[in-house]
Formats: structure tokens, C-alpha cells, sequence
């Protein structure tokens, strides 16, 4: 058993596994259009947020850098609004995706998670703790609910809090949000 440890060729298999792991970290878990279909179906289109200079300045204050976008896109329904937003984890960005009605959060999907480290934000165990998260009373910078971190993903879980948030924050200044049934 000890010649086997010490082969070339379970070397390989080692590397191999880690490195598979690390690819299936790298690759898209799942296709935006998709994620859309969920919860809208196949036929809506895009909506547009056009951001306005007070809108900027609150969303800069959530996301903690600057925000150079003049609209945002988002698909809309009755009191529901999806959103597709990425953010910079350690180094790569994280794509998520976020599903929002009656200003709560329904749904908060990692769609695509590139880094190498603290892909344990991808899973349910972690992103069910935004569900039903609203943004704070009387605040529109931080979520109403604590979330609790991982061990070595603290840039990770700092990014889709931050992603939550913006979705809560866009979701507010729509018509959707407005809604009444």
C-alpha cells in the first residue's frame, strides 16, 4: 500500500481530483435564460431601471465602489422582479442571480462562481439564509437579517450580501415594487 501512495501514478490521480474540483468551481452552474425561465417563464422580456444620480449614489454606498452604469436590466411581474448582477468576490467577479416579491428575497442563486476558493457560498446551506431578507426599516443600505460567514470565503459572502442588497434596493425603485393585488 505504501508503493502505491508513492507512485507517479497516484500522484496524477491526486492532481487530477483537485484539479477537476477547481475547474468545477471555475464553470457556470447556470444559464441566466434559465435562471429567468424559473420564475417568469420563457416569454417575458427585459425590463429597464434607468439610474438616476441620487440612485447612483445610494447604490455606490451598497456596493462600496463606484457604479458606472446608467441602467440596469431586470425582468418583471405582478409584484416579482429578477435580477442578474456580478460582483468581485477576492479577485473574480460572482455572478448571482436574485429573485425579489413584495420587497423580500424569494430566491438568491450563485450562477457563476469563479474563484478558487469559498465555493461553499454556491450552496443551498448558504443562500437559503437570504430568503425572506428585506432591506433594513428606514435604511436602504443593509439587509434586515444577519448572515452567517464562512471560513475562508469572507470576500465571497461580503459580495452576495452586497448583491442582496442592491437587488432589494433596485426591486424598491420599480413599479413592481408599487403593486398592489
Amino acid at each position: 500500500m505504501r508503493v502505491l501512495a508513492r507512485s507517479p501514478l497516484c500522484l496524477c490521480l491526486c492532481l487530477l481530483l483537485v484539479s477537476a474540483h477547481n475547474y468545477a468551481q471555475e464553470t457556470q452552474r447556470i444559464a441566466p435564460e434559465d435562471y429567468r425561465a424559473q420564475y417568469f417563464g420563457e416569454d417575458l422580456s427585459s425590463q429597464t431601471l434607468w439610474v438616476s444620480k441620487e440612485q447612483r449614489g445610494h447604490i455606490e454606498k451598497i456596493v462600496e465602489h463606484s457604479f458606472n452604469s446608467f441602467r440596469v436590466r431586470y425582468w418583471g411581474q405582478g409584484q416579482r422582479t429578477g435580477w442578474i448582477f456580478e460582483e468581485i468576490g477576492k479577485e473574480l467577479p460572482i455572478t448571482v442571480g436574485v429573485i425579489v416579491e413584495k420587497d423580500r428575497i424569494i430566491d438568491l442563486t450563485v450562477l457563476e462562481y469563479r474563484e478558487s476558493r469559498g465555493g461553499e457560498v454556491v450552496y443551498p446551506f448558504f443562500t437559503s439564509q437570504f430568503l425572506s431578507a428585506r432591506l433594513k426599516e428606514g435604511r436602504q443600505d443593509g439587509l434586515d437579517k444577519s448572515i452567517d460567514g464562512i471560513t475562508g470565503a469572507t470576500l465571497s459572502v461580503r459580495a452576495l450580501k452586497k448583491v442582496a442588497t442592491l437587488a432589494l434596493y433596485c426591486h424598491q425603485q420599480t413599479a413592481f415594487s408599487q403593486v398592489t393585488q
